[in-house]
């Protein structure tokens, strides 16, 4: 069986608004070029996979049933512009502010690249022809574990990182783009190189 390239998406900050803790239906909006740039994914022929980290579980502030509701709306309102992601996966941990279970040093949490390594062995994924957008210097360094390129959202969450790069970096981003969409087009030209 031949193995797919993906393209990774952070969710908050790069496919939505980020919110802080997004908790409920009424507060997630989508970018308005997220249809679009993940149907030209689609398009491409390559899967489109979402992993975020969502410690708002194991903070308490809600529970995995919102987060897969929330999955739910995003997936059935890409649907409806002819666009889809073919897997979410998130972390529920967080090391120091969990509650129970949820309070573990984990391998799926951002910048460790457990979700992405995972998709690559149930969805049988080429990493090295894969490539992850996101937002934070997180989101970076997790691709760079997982040897996929990576393409950095520039926006008013991630102006301080991007700055902040040149001093703090574990891993660069290999494009900085202004939006999902820019990012998306990056990434099918550089494929075909």
């Amino acid at each position: 069986m031949d193995k797919h390239p993906a393209v990774f998406l952070d969710r908050d900050g790069t496919i939505n608004e980020e919110v802080g803790f997004l908790d409920c239906l009424e507060r997630l909006k989508l970018f308005p070029d997220t249809p679009s740039a993940v149907r030209l994914i689609n398009e491409r022929g390559m899967k489109v996979v979402v992993a975020t980290n969502q410690s708002g579980i194991a903070r308490g502030y809600f529970t995995e049933a919102v987060v897969e509701m929330l999955h739910d709306h995003i997936q059935k309102r890409l649907q409806a512009k002819g666009a889809h992601i073919d897997r979410f996966y998130y972390c529920p941990h967080h090391p120091t502010e969990g509650r129970g279970s949820y309070r573990i040093v984990c391998a799926c949490r951002k910048p460790e690249a457990g979700m992405l390594r995972q998709a690559a062995e149930e969805m049988g994924l080429d990493l090295s022809r894969s490539y992850l957008i996101g937002d934070k210097a997180t989101d970076i360094e997790a691709a760079a574990r997982a040897g996929v390129k990576s393409i950095l959202i520039r926006n008013s969450f991630s102006s301080g990182e991007i700055q902040g790069f040149p001093l703090q970096r574990q891993a660069e981003p290999d494009w900085i783009a202004d939006s999902l969409l820019e990012a998306v087009r990056w990434i099918l030209q550089d494929s075909q190189l």
